[in-house]
């Protein structure tokens, strides 16, 4: 009996929630050469370490890892502890800060636990590169370099954006693709999964592997995921993430958020809607017989189902709608027990509704903080000690402030 579905099967999940294989005839003949010696193909997928927070933009790459463990493969989950000293310049128009070693495999952690929220930790490989990028000599880094050109290099587009705007580029970003590259060849991995921006160091890695005399890993590249605003890329820094261990609230009132064009992209990358589900949906999109609302609210109740499950995306519904639609306090929020007076920035990081006091201050002035149903707009004001409060942050986030 084979470990694997077959060569069909295995392609048509493959293909699901892609942007490019490169070159699919490879990824085939990968497939029939796993088959005929049953052996599990190495898949390769490198995380950045100095960016621990993942969020649904980041599970579009972590689910095709998990669509390969699903067919039987070998998943690697590559902690790029080492390179993250070096910093990845992709789509930097100047040189990204270093991270020292231990701060990234701190890093690295909050990663891993967040990732087996989507992966099957059980028969996922972790390793970090600094096992072997560490090893290297420096006779040992002069043979990679020689391997690659610096005008194969300078062909990436942000390095020729900022060559030709005379923005500096150090000498140790060149390094960036080659190490990352060098983790293919040390790891034989036969694909290698990424982000379309990853596309150019995921091909080093290709390069590399062919010049050490490797049968080169086929490449796997999947889209960025737009924001909840519907024009940067997701990002934590963008403030327009749905993270996927924040609260099924949360994410549901997040994701109903999204402009109603990104509907379609959402169920395609974020929930790996089935290709005939998700043509009726672009169709009703278009044709006008689909209520973009309610293609939402089923859109939320997905994501949520698929980080929390069915019961909490149905809760969420319920409250989100007493909430914004019944104009309702949700009955089950957390408590805060006031000693003395307080300042209202200090209460709101205390309880997690704000991550700093710039966040807080900026969410005072911008209009969204509420007290009993009363805006504030004064970045100095002070709880007291006289009664029972509801704090509101935003359109999710409530504290019940409790006197003594």
């Amino acid at each position: 009996m084979s470990l694997f579905p077959s060569i069909n099967e295995q392609m048509d999940l493959i293909t699901t929630g892609i942007s490019e294989i490169i070159p699919k005839d490879e990824m085939v003949r990968k497939l029939e050469v796993a088959e005929k010696t049953q052996k599990p193909l190495i898949i390769k997928l490198g995380c950045d370490p100095s960016r621990p927070d993942l969020h649904i933009g980041h599970a579009v790459v972590l689910r095709k890892l998990r669509h390969f463990q699903d067919l039987g493969h070998q998943a690697i989950l590559l902690i790029g502890d080492f390179t993250a000293m070096i910093g990845d310049p992709t789509g930097r128009n100047k040189t990204r800060p270093q991270l020292t070693i231990e701060d990234a495999r701190v890093n690295a952690q909050s990663y891993i636990q967040q990732a087996s929220i989507v992966l099957d930790i059980e028969k996922l490989k972790i390793v970090n590169n600094s096992e072997w990028l560490n090893a290297l000599n420096f006779q040992d880094v002069i043979k990679l370099t020689s391997k690659y050109t610096v005008a194969r290099m300078i062909e990436r587009d942000d390095f020729t954006k900022r060559y030709k705007t005379g923005v500096p580029i150090s000498i140790h970003e060149f390094l960036y693709p080659l190490a990352q590259g060098y983790d293919s060849v040390a790891l034989k991995s036969d694909v290698e999964l990424g982000g379309t921006d990853q596309k150019f160091n995921l091909l080093v890695g290709r390069d590399l592997q062919k010049e050490y005399g490797i049968d080169p890993q086929v490449i796997i590249t999947t889209p960025l995921l737009e924001g909840t605003d519907g024009v940067e890329k997701m990002s934590k820094s963008y403030d327009n993430y749905i993270g996927i261990t924040d609260t099924p609230d949360e994410i549901f009132g997040r994701t109903l958020s999204i402009p109603d064009e990104m509907i379609s992209k959402y169920f395609e990358f974020a929930v790996h809607m089935k290709e005939q589900d998700l043509n009726e949906i672009k169709n009703g999109l278009k044709n006008g017989t689909a209520n973009p609302r309610d293609l939402k609210r089923k859109l939320a109740r997905d994501i949520v189902s698929i980080y929390h499950d069915e019961t909490a995306a149905f809760a969420a519904q319920e409250n989100f709608d007493r909430i914004h639609i019944k104009k309702d306090v949700p009955d089950d929020i957390p408590e805060y027990q006031l000693s003395g007076d307080e300042k209202l920035i200090l209460t709101m990081v205390k309880n997690k509704m704000a991550s700093s006091n710039g966040e807080a201050r900026r969410l005072i002035k911008q209009g969204s903080v509420k007290l009993d149903g009363e805006k504030i707009l004064d970045i100095h004001f002070i709880l007291s000690i006289d009664g029972n409060k509801v704090l509101k942050v935003g359109k999710r986030k409530f504290l019940k402030v409790l006197s003594v």
